[in-house]
C-alpha cells in the first residue's frame, strides 16, 4: 500500500500557566470561529479578549495542576494506536494536529510530506460531528490541500465522525459500568450525560448534525449498557449572549436535586480526553451544583483516554478507512446553509469559566461589549464579566 500515516486533530490546549495567553489568543484570531465584518478587526480584537481572559482562565488551569493535559493524552493515545495497527499488521506514522496550540495543525502537515506518506487517514478525535470542532479542522485542512501542491499526491480520506463504533460504545458502557459498581445500589444511580454544547442556532439555521447525533450516541451507549438505570442529557459550557442547545447542564443538575435523586454519574459524552472541562467545569463546578442541590453522591465516568477497548476502536476506524471509497475534505467540511453567529433573539447571559472551549464565539461578544463600552462609557464590560 505504500507508506501510511494518520493524522489525529483536536483542539489543544496550554500546556503551562504562561501558555494560557497566547493559546486564548489563537483560538479567538480563528476567522472560522469569530465573524467579523472586517478582517483587520480579527487579531486586535483576540489580543483584547485574551488579555483580560487570560487571568481568570489561568486560576482555573491552576486548579488542575498548572496546564493542559490534553497534548499528553493525545499523544499516548497516538502510541497506543501506532501499538494497536502494528499488532493488526498495518504499520503507520501517527501524527498529532491541534487546531489552536502545539504541535500545531500546519506542523503535522509539514512532518507528513516530508515522510513522504503515500495514504493519510483524518481522524477528529471529536466521535460527533460539529462545524465548531471537527469542521473547523476540516476547513483547515481543506485550504492547506489547495495552497500545497506537495500535498496533492497524498491520498487521503477523512472520517467526519465515529459515535456509532461499536468499540467506542462498548468502552464507554465499560467506564460507565465501573463508575456504577462503586454506589450501593447501582441500578437506581441516575446516568447523566454531559456534551459540550453549541448555539442553536448552529443547528437550526446551519444544519450542523452535532445534536442529533449527540442524541443517537446517548442511546446507543445506554442500549450497549442494557441496564434499568434513568438517565439524563444535557449541554455544557455555553458561552455569549445567545440560546445554546438546551437542557444546560447546570439546570439539569438543578432538576433533579430538586427531584430528589441522591445518587449520580456524570457521563462526559463528547470528550474522549481529559481537560479543562472535564476536570475543572464537571469536577469542581458542577460538582459543587449538584451538592448544592441535594445530590451527594456524585462520581465522573472518566474520558476514555487509552482505554484498550477504545484504542481498538480507533485502529478499526483506520482500518476501515484505508479499505473503504475515499472521503474528501470538500464532503467533510461543507455546511449545508451559512451559520449566522448571533441571531437576533432572545438575550441570555451565561459566561462559562473554562478556557478551553471548542469556540470562540465569546470573542463576538467582546466586539459588541466594545462597542457599546466606547459609545456609552458605562463600564459594560465589567457588568458582563469580560474583564473579571
Amino acid at each position: 500500500m505504500g507508506r501510511v500515516g494518520v493524522l489525529l486533530l483536536n483542539l489543544g490546549g496550554p500546556d503551562k500557566l504562561e501558555d494560557v495567553g497566547p493559546f486564548l489568543y489563537n483560538l479567538f484570531s480563528d476567522p472560522e470561529i469569530i465573524r467579523l465584518p472586517f478582517r483587520w478587526l480579527q487579531k486586535p480584537l483576540a489580543w483584547f479578549i485574551a488579555s483580560r481572559r487570560t487571568r481568570t482562565s489561568q486560576e482555573n488551569y491552576k486548579q488542575i495542576g498548572g496546564g493542559s493535559p490534553l497534548r499528553r493524552i493525545t499523544e499516548a493515545q497516538g502510541e497506543a494506536l501506532k501499538e494497536q495497527l502494528s499488532h493488526l499488521g498495518q504499520e503507520a506514522n501517527i501524527y498529532v494536529g491541534m487546531r489552536y496550540w502545539n504541535p500545531y495543525t500546519e506542523e503535522a502537515i509539514a512532518q507528513i510530506t516530508q515522510d513522504n506518506i503515500e495514504h493519510l487517514v483524518i481522524l477528529p478525535l471529536y466521535p460527533q460531528f460539529s462545524i465548531s470542532t471537527s469542521g473547523s479542522s476540516f476547513r483547515l485542512l481543506e485550504k492547506l490541500w489547495q495552497e500545497d501542491p506537495k500535498l496533492q499526491p497524498i491520498d487521503y480520506t477523512v472520517i467526519p465522525s465515529w459515535y456509532k463504533e461499536p468499540g467506542y460504545l462498548q468502552a464507554m458502557a465499560e467506564l460507565i459500568a465501573q463508575e456504577l459498581e462503586q454506589f450501593p445500589n447501582p441500578d437506581e444511580v441516575h446516568i447523566f450525560f454531559s456534551a459540550h454544547g453549541v448555539p442553536k442556532s448552529y443547528v437550526e439555521e446551519a444544519g450542523d448534525p452535532y445534536q442529533q447525533e449527540i442524541e443517537e450516541c446517548t442511546a446507543l451507549i445506554m442500549q450497549t449498557l442494557n441496564r434499568p438505570n434513568a438517565h439524563t442529557l444535557a449541554y455544557q459550557s455555553r458561552v455569549g449572549p445567545v440560546e445554546w442547545l438546551q437542557p444546560y447542564t447546570e439546570d439539569a443538575l438543578k432538576e433533579l436535586g430538586a427531584k430528589g435523586v441522591k445518587d449520580l454519574v456524570v457521563v462526559p459524552i463528547s470528550f474522549v480526553s481529559e481537560h479543562i472541562e472535564t476536570l475543572q467545569e464537571i469536577d469542581i463546578e458542577y460538582r459543587e451544583v449538584a451538592e448544592e442541590s441535594g445530590i451527594h453522591n456524585f462520581r465522573r465516568v472518566p474520558a476514555p483516554n487509552t482505554h484498550p477497548v477504545f484504542i481498538n476502536a480507533l485502529a478499526d476506524l483506520v482500518i476501515d478507512a484505508l479499505k473503504n471509497p475515499s472521503f474528501k475534505l470538500s464532503q467533510a467540511a461543507q455546511m449545508k446553509k451559512r451559520v449566522k453567529m448571533y441571531p437576533q433573539e432572545r438575550w441570555e447571559w451565561g459566561l462559562t469559566t473554562s478556557a478551553e472551549v471548542w469556540n470562540g464565539r465569546i470573542a463576538m461578544l467582546g466586539f459588541i461589549a466594545l462597542i457599546i463600552e466606547l459609545i456609552t462609557g458605562h463600564g459594560f464590560l465589567h457588568m458582563i464579566g469580560l474583564l473579571q
